[in-house]
């Protein structure tokens, strides 16, 4: 345990004009706080305050960062209050240590959720003030370091799951990859150990069997560099069990064939010198192809900069090098506490400046929840990237498989919500599109679009997902309520009543509902009928029985009266976007044309069917989920339909090309085609076309009937 003059010999040593005297008092305040309490490994609790400050020293971190270090656990676990630590400290210190206690009470609470929301809580405090971060990783890394101490074998697997899965990734955002890699490796020895213990075995056998291999490298490569007149300290380092296992996991190879288990950093004096460097190395040595990446001209989101590149150097050995300035190598070990701005005096930064913090702050106000925020953000936290460029020069970073939405997302979310079209490189390409490093992207807007359900099928970044769903959930609110209005209003003409705003007030605590917009969205969705409702407003009323119950006279869509009045009784679907409040069945494909009926089903609105589907008779029970539906197309409308036909063909050369020009001359798409059964003589097949209306359907069906290679064409009714 650090004691209390060499703690302060540690901060004194790069900070000279630390607040020594606040040091000392924090230091004896803890201490008295902690008292007779005791940790898992048996030893004083304030052992642990004490090494999460160690830990901070050596990053070189402020002394208001110290002195939260030594005081982060006081009010979670002592009488002491945050009127205490103001009272003693200030308010900066009370603000970070409120901020660090806040996270640590939800954290110990083992439910997914709880997680969460504590992640939540996480990137609230840190997009604030980033040391409220920095402190929590340092006491996240001495609890990973003093874990085996933990007897339950499912916190333990708990706390290092949480650990990968978060708090390494944010380490690495922020550039502090030593302890990004200390804290990977500790949570590996926990999940896998197996496979940890394995890996070590192969590198100490790597190590025995080469000898001095890795300083005879690093002798040659000087000795290289020197000749060329460079000036640079070459230092050789072994890839964590961990970082080995990531690479042969990704890469599907085996141990033997990883080329950069040893790699080398070359340390120069200016950028300039990097890249004569690297001429020097490339001349000396076989290049091994794709392995040169330059971070310099495009740094890392979290500010790392170096030339990475693989060679076949001395004595053969294929191995990976870094080339960087010593400022680069402070920035890369160190991250954010390498450029610390109080060392300036600047006063507190803002973590705000982190546009991937940014990024995050969106997210939060976009994501449902917490749940569903971790999700996106856990996408966020990517480590494979590409590098492309906006058309004005902008560098963009996005994770391997970013699409070109996610790019537009990346610009702006106004600029993905609008997105209709991206040129890559010049060309048009569609959105779906995966971007590769150097692409340039110009995405084409239009005020007129929004964002396509469809796009979070493709999308990989946690803030497109997230816009795209916070989207789809207004709409689908908002259709939820136009459906269960026209769903009501029905229903109260029904039984003689008018429906209006004021006839739900009065329900509205039956039904457990905000207001009478809550109330439509929730028969809307299914949750309950419009007969539950009108049960509800004027209870006793009882729908006459006759034939106006049965489902045919009523998806016939129009009654002699409704006809006299000019106006249907069938509730129109026109507006309802597909995939949201509306569906259509998958059973019989339903087409503008088609007498339809629709069916509430819970929590999915209304799914559309074509009155003669064979599905239809398992719902025959529940009349109440029954809806008289109409179509409300526009004669001049674009809007294309899938149907599903059943075809024998001949088995013949060139029948599936007479098949295909068919559908093509009568301007019909095929979107799907399955070949369901082959025999000597025919092949019966499912197709899928693409098609404006049944009459559309009609002319396509017609004219393959006329084709001698097709010997049977049926429609799909269910």
């Amino acid at each position: 345990m650090i004691r209390q003059f060499e703690l302060l010999e540690q901060v004194k040593a790069y900070d000279p004009g630390a607040d020594e005297d606040a040091l000392n008092r924090a230091y004896v305040f803890a201490m008295k706080a902690h008292g007779v309490q005791k940790r898992a490994s048996g030893d004083p609790y304030f052992s642990h305050p004490l090494e999460v400050a160690g830990i901070l020293t050596k990053y070189k971190l402020d002394s208001a960062s110290i002195v939260t270090a030594l005081l982060h656990d006081t009010i979670e676990d002592t009488p002491a209050t945050l009127e205490d630590i103001e009272h003693h400290f200030g308010k900066e210190v009370a603000r970070l240590v409120n901020g660090v206690t806040k996270l640590t009470r939800i954290e110990l609470q083992s439910d997914h959720a709880t997680q969460a929301e504590n992640f939540r809580k996480l990137v609230l405090a840190m997009s604030e003030d980033i040391r409220v971060l920095l402190v929590k990783l340092a006491d996240r890394l001495h609890n990973m370091r003093t874990l085996h101490h933990i007897e339950e074998p499912e916190k333990r697997r708990r706390i290092a799951t949480e650990t990968m899965d978060i708090y390494a990734p944010l380490a690495e955002r922020i550039g502090m990859q030593e302890m990004k890699n200390e804290l990977e490796d500790l949570a590996f020895a926990e999940i896998n150990p197996d496979v940890r213990d394995s890996i070590l075995a192969r590198l100490d056998f790597l190590r025995k069997q080469g000898g001095d291999l890795v300083a005879r490298i690093i002798t040659q490569l000087g000795a290289t560099l020197a000749e060329a007149g460079i000036k640079a300290a070459v230092v050789g380092r072994e890839k964590t069990p961990y970082s080995v296992w990531r690479k042969m996991w990704h890469q599907e190879v085996g141990f033997e064939r990883l080329s950069d288990i040893m790699g080398f950093r070359v340390i120069v004096d200016s950028v300039e010198e990097c890249y004569r460097t690297l001429g020097v190395v490339h001349s000396a040595y076989a290049v091994v192809p794709d392995r040169f990446k330059d971070y310099i001209s495009t740094p890392k989101p979290n500010g790392y900069r170096s030339l990475h590149t693989g060679v076949f150097g001395p004595e053969r050995q294929r191995i990976e090098m870094q080339i960087r300035t010593r400022e680069m190598h402070e920035v890369a070990e160190h991250g954010v506490a390498a450029h610390w701005i109080y060392k300036q005096g600047a006063g507190r930064t803002d973590g705000r400046q982190y546009r991937w913090i940014r990024e995050l702050l969106d997210i939060l106000e976009t994501a449902a929840g917490p749940e569903e925020f971790l999700e996106h953000t856990k996408l966020e936290m990517f480590r494979d990237q590409v590098f492309c460029f906006t058309p004005r020069g902008d560098l963009i970073n996005l994770p391997r498989g970013a699409t070109a939405v996610d790019f537009a997302y990346a610009v702006h979310s106004e600029v993905g919500d609008n997105c209709v079209g991206a040129k890559i490189n010049g060309r048009m390409m569609p959105l779906r599109t995966q971007l590769g490093n150097g692409d340039q992207v110009e995405i084409i807007t239009s005020k007129a679009q929004t964002p396509s359900p469809t796009w979070e099928r493709f999308v990989v970044t946690g803030k497109a997902r997230s816009r795209i769903r916070r989207f789809i959930r207004s709409k689908e609110r908002d259709q939820y309520v136009q459906l269960g209005r026209a769903i009501l209003d029905r229903a109260f003409r029904e039984e003689g009543y008018e429906f209006s705003n004021k006839a739900l007030e009065g329900v509205l605590k039956v039904f457990k509902m905000g207001d009478a917009d809550d109330l439509c969205a929730d028969v809307g969705a299914g949750h309950h009928t419009g007969r539950d409702v009108v049960e509800a407003v004027f209870p006793g009323t009882r729908k006459k029985k006759g034939k106006d119950e049965k489902v045919v006279p009523l998806a016939s869509a129009r009654t002699r009266k409704a006809k006299k009045k000019g106006k249907g009784a069938a509730i129109p679907i026109k507006g309802l976007i597909p995939g949201m409040a509306m569906h259509f069945a998958m059973c019989c494909y339903p087409l503008p044309g088609d007498r339809i009926v629709g069916i509430v089903t819970t929590g999915k609105g209304v799914t559309i069917h074509t009155i003669d589907c064979e599905t239809l008779e398992s719902q025959a029970e529940t009349p109440e989920r029954w809806l008289d539906v109409a179509w409300e197309m526009d004669s001049d409308s674009l809007d294309v339909h899938v149907a599903r036909v059943y075809l024998t063909v001949l088995n013949e050369p060139g029948s599936l090309g007479n098949l295909s020009t068919v559908i093509a001359k009568n301007e019909g798409n095929i979107s799907n085609l399955k070949i369901t059964e082959r025999s000597r003589e025919f092949f019966d097949m499912v197709i899928d076309i693409e098609v404006r209306d049944v009459k559309h359907l009609t002319n396509i069906i017609a004219a393959l009937r006329a084709t001698p290679v097709i010997n049977s064409v049926e429609r799909a009714r269910g």
